[in-house]
């Protein structure tokens, strides 16, 4: 595990959870709850992930940091709305 590729994937997993919120027009977590969610599974998912497909997301080259915004974001994203669609069928 590499500490830059793992910010890398929590950064843009934020950004996903946040674009994927506001792309289905759900906020059902707030701006705060799909940055922290989206970081959580951008983190985790990313590093799952990548060695699941076979990408290598470590280093500091075009090939690592573009893999690893890919992997990070789609994670973070998927995990946003899984955590608002459970918030919404809690309530």
């Amino acid at each position: 595990m590499d500490l830059t590729s793992l910010l890398i994937q929590a950064a843009s997993g934020a950004i996903g959870g946040n674009a994927a919120a506001a792309a289905t027009k759900n906020n059902a977590l707030g701006t705060l709850g799909n940055t922290l969610a989206g970081a959580l599974g951008g983190g985790l998912g990313g590093q799952l992930l990548g060695p699941l497909l076979g990408i290598d997301t470590a280093g500091l080259d075009i090939g690592a940091i573009v893999s690893g915004f890919a992997t990070g974001g789609v994670s973070g994203a998927i995990t946003a709305l899984a955590a608002s669609w459970i918030k919404s069928k809690l309530a």
